[in-house]
């Protein structure tokens, strides 16, 4: 692969408005295409926004009607604001693409950031994005007689809403309740040959933005961001570098391959 631009395109007080990103990507997204530009990733942080990716259902968005806008990637509803670091890396891939293989790259290189922040990060089977695990929590002792009552909703319940159950079951509080939880989010869309969106990494957000939602469609897990989890302030400035350090190891080092058909 040919050497990654980064383009930097606002960051705090210059935060950039979801839709002028979204035209900044569709034009370098056909620049890319005509070969008139390089790979480049765009890194940015946008001002506060919910997107909803093309799974989105109307249960999932806020009860309260604040706006979303609907975009074309994959995946579902999430928040954008201060605090995150957005990535957009729109690379051209050999055809058939390889969508799995081209989002592991991407989980990988924030796999690698964390770790050098000193947290240990991983995948988890069936869902996008890079996690950090909740507890093990033992299974109850047999019960022998008499009645064992669960009064847990989420784990009987497909449709439970943790917006209606009080702020013990708010995502942003998973890390309290002891439950896997989302750092960085990934959804992509390939057009022409050519990647779209990327991820979004919480390095200091105000995460009870994610609580109005039903975040990435998971109900039974929650959110977390590096400051959240290391006990001190990591502002995406602090960030930034590292990140563009392992994306450029990792995306430039491997030589992405045709889907197998």
């Amino acid at each position: 692969m040919s050497e990654l631009r980064f383009v930097h395109l606002g960051f705090g007080d210059e935060a950039v408005e979801y839709h002028a990103a979204w035209q900044e990507q569709r034009r370098v997204h056909t620049a890319r295409f005509a070969d008139e530009v390089p790979d480049t990733c765009l890194l940015l942080e946008h001002q506060s926004v919910y997107t909803a990716g093309r799974r989105t259902e109307d249960s999932e968005r806020p009860l309260d009607g604040t706006p979303v806008i609907d975009i074309d990637r994959g995946g579902k509803i999430t928040w954008h604001g201060p605090g995150q670091l957005v990535g957009y890396p729109i690379l051209k891939l050999p055809r058939p693409v390889d969508v799995i293989a081209h989002v592991r790259r991407l989980e990988e290189a924030v796999i690698r950031t964390c770790a050098e922040f000193g947290l240990e990060t991983t995948r988890v089977e069936g869902r996008s994005g890079v996690w950090v695990l909740g507890e093990s929590v033992p299974a109850p002792a047999s019960v022998t007689g008499g009645l064992r009552l669960d009064f847990d909703p989420r784990l009987n319940d497909e449709e439970f809403d943790p917006r209606l159950a009080g702020p013990q079951y708010a995502p942003s509080n998973a890390g309290q309740r002891g439950e896997d939880r989302k750092l960085c989010a990934i959804g992509i869309r390939v057009a022409k040959g050519v990647t779209m969106h990327g991820f979004s990494l919480n390095c200091d957000p105000d995460n009870t933005s994610y609580d109005r939602i039903v975040p990435c469609g998971i109900r039974d897990a929650g959110v977390t961001s590096l400051s959240q989890e290391l006990g001190r302030r990591v502002p995406v400035a602090e960030v930034l570098p590292v990140v563009e350090k392992h994306l450029r190891a990792v995306l430039e080092d491997t030589v992405p391959l045709p889907r197998a058909v």
